[in-house]
Parts: C-alpha cells; structure tokens; sequence
C-alpha cells in the first residue's frame, strides 16, 4: 500500500492501474477511521480491483461554529487500519492541494440539500458536493462508496452523480453499530462516558419507530412524538435538532408513512453532535 499527497501521483498512480485493465475503487473518508469506514473499503475491495482511499478532513462543510478543530486526526493509526482492510493507495492531501489559492468554484445540489442536517448546518453540503466531486474528478474511478449512517449525504451525491453525468457508480454500505446500538462515528470519541451511555438512546428510538409502523402506525407526527418522548427521557444530555420521517430518495417530509421511508435524527450532546437513521 502506498501514499500520496500530490493528486499528478494520485493520477499517475490509478492510470497505470487502469492501463492494466483494473477496476478502480474510491473510498472517500474524512479520517479517525472505525469499523464503518473499514467496512466500507472491503466492499470496495470486493466490488473492484484497485482500492483508493482518500483521507482529507474538509474545510468547507465545516461552519464556523463547528467542530473542525476537535476532529480527531491519526494518519498513522488510519494507514494502519487501510491496509489491514485491503487499500491498495491513500491519497491524504493537505488543505492548498486541494483548494488552492484563488479557488472559487463550488457545486450546490438543490432541493434535497434544504432539510435534516441542511437546515441546521447551512453550506454543509455544499462542501461536501465540491469536495466529492472534485476527489471523482482525481480518481476517476468505476465505484465510489459511501456509508448509509450519511443518508442525506449519499443521497446528494447519488443526485449530483445523476445530474452531472459522472460516470461512476456509487454503492452504499450499511451502517454499523456498537454493540449497545450507536452508529459508529468519529465523533463518538469526543463524547463524555455519561454522553456516552445515553447516545444509545438514539438507536432505541430508530427501533420504536420501526416497531411503531409494523404494528401499524402510519400517522408520522405520532412516530416522532413518541421517539421524542424516549430520547427526552433516556438521553437528557442531549437536545433534539431534529427528528423526520421522509421519503427515502426525495428526503421530503411526509404526514403519512410512505412505501420507502427513511426516519432520521440528529441529536446535540453539549459537544458534540450525533445523526443516525433507519429506513421503515
């Protein structure tokens, strides 16, 4: 396994790859690697022959306000971890071979951008949109994955792929939990032992919905209520930023359960702030 800074090696690196008729794989993370991003490069590694992965903490879809700063880093671990899980190349730039000095070019996808975290984090997906299209743009591979616990992200990327004829295919990997339920995060490092215990929380309140609508709930008003309630009473450190029932490729809010649906939350622990979903 090697690594590169430089995206002219990044590019000289996949083209002799591809010269050998080999099928590129691109796992785009952020860094402070767990078993989900693992996951997410052995499916890359099953789906083609040649694994990617790009280790850039992004700017850009961080606000002002947010934790950019507290984002853990440990390259060396993350080497580690990548090729242990089968990548074959890491491309970790820095911040300027990235965006350069001067860069004002930027890729806004529309509409399912505007709720969940869009609405609380203005310009995320913005950044998130330009970076990955920018790391498709470097690679160029056949197959990019991404995790389902960022169901607004992969549904941006699957409509800015759409949009803008890239030609890459995008799978997505299912989310992978704790053993008491919480989706696996970076950021589930910063919380408090006591943040901790009750950030499983969020999980059990995934269930009740999911148990809700099997037993026949379809009003979602009442779905959110009472995982509400549960979080209000299991997680009280934490403040609900928001709790949606929506359709699962549109992300529009629905009043009724609709066919494929997707529940998602995010909750505010003082510090830090936890997303999670599961489709009904």
């Amino acid at each position: 396994m090697r690594t590169t800074t430089r995206i002219d090696q990044l590019r000289a690196v996949v083209a002799a790859q591809r010269r050998r008729g080999r099928r590129i794989g691109l796992v785009p993370t952020m860094g402070a690697l767990h078993e989900g991003h693992l996951s997410l490069i052995r499916l890359a590694k099953r789906k083609s022959d040649f694994v990617v992965v790009s280790i850039f903490l992004n700017p850009t879809q961080f606000g002002p306000k947010e934790d950019l700063r507290r984002y853990p880093r440990d390259l060396k671990g993350d080497a580690a971890k990548c090729r242990r899980a089968g990548a074959d190349l890491i491309f970790a730039p820095g911040v300027k071979e990235v965006y350069p000095e001067g860069f004002s070019t930027y890729v806004n996808v529309e509409g399912i951008t505007q709720g969940l975290c869009g609405a609380s984090r203005p310009g995320h997906f913005r950044g998130v949109a330009t970076v990955v299209c920018k790391l498709l743009s470097m690679v160029r591979p056949d197959l990019a994955v991404f995790g389902q616990k960022d169901a607004q992200q992969a549904a941006v990327i699957k409509r800015m792929v759409r949009d803008l004829d890239l030609a890459v295919k995008i799978a997505i990997g299912p989310i992978v939990r704790e053993p008491d339920g919480l989706a696996m995060s970076s950021r589930n490092a910063c919380l408090t032992p006591e943040e901790r215990k009750q950030a499983a929380a969020l999980y059990r309140s995934l269930k009740l919905a999911r148990r809700m609508v099997r037993d026949g709930e379809r009003e979602t008003g009442a779905v959110k209520r009472e995982m509400a309630r549960l979080l209000r009473r299991e997680a009280p450190l934490g403040a609900i930023d928001y709790i949606e029932i929506v359709d699962n490729e549109t992300l529009r809010p629905e009043r009724k359960v609709p066919g494929k649906a997707l529940v998602a939350l995010a909750v505010k622990f003082p510090k830090t702030r936890l997303i999670d979903n599961a489709v009904l």
